[in-house]
């Protein structure tokens, strides 16, 4: 191809694929994403591995979020100590839920005080009396699994 060829053919818009036209090309700005630090309290947290809780708050760090464990073992997840359910937090994006419903009652006025944003009942969380009283009281609620949550990045 001589170079009246090559200079034809480049300003063509009908290029060949992997071949670039200088005039067809725009400059585009990429849009930074930034993970929201969503300050989560795990209520159930357990030093225990193998536990859900556990899982879901090293997730949320490694995922950017600070966390605050509420549980009644004694411990640290993801280097944050394990608090007992005394003091409320007034900074809470999100409670996520892994205490059963049926011990979850002596927690409705600490869950509720804290207002936080929204409440996520992880499986065999669920409870429509506390999911009901939190709406009241402009909580979000959601029945989803935090770990689920955080893989898709809909956390």
């Amino acid at each position: 191809m001589n170079t009246s060829q090559n200079k034809q053919h480049v300003n063509n818009p009908q290029n060949k694929i992997g071949e670039i036209n200088p005039q067809s090309v725009k400059s585009q700005k990429i849009k930074s994403v930034e993970i929201a630090n969503k300050k989560t309290l795990v209520l159930g947290a357990t030093p225990n591995p193998g536990r859900y809780a556990n899982l879901a708050a090293n997730s949320l760090v490694r995922s950017g979020h600070s966390i605050v464990n509420v549980g009644l073992k004694n411990g640290e997840v993801a280097g944050v100590p394990i608090e007992q359910p005394q003091t409320i937090h007034n900074d809470i994006d999100t409670i996520t839920l892994y205490v059963g419903p049926q011990h979850q009652p002596e927690l409705y006025d600490y869950i509720l005080d804290t207002h936080p944003k929204r409440i996520i009942f992880n499986p065999g969380t669920e409870n429509s009396e506390l999911r009901k009283m939190a709406n009241e009281k402009g909580i979000e609620t959601e029945y989803a699994c935090t770990l689920v949550l955080l893989s898709i990045g809909q956390y």
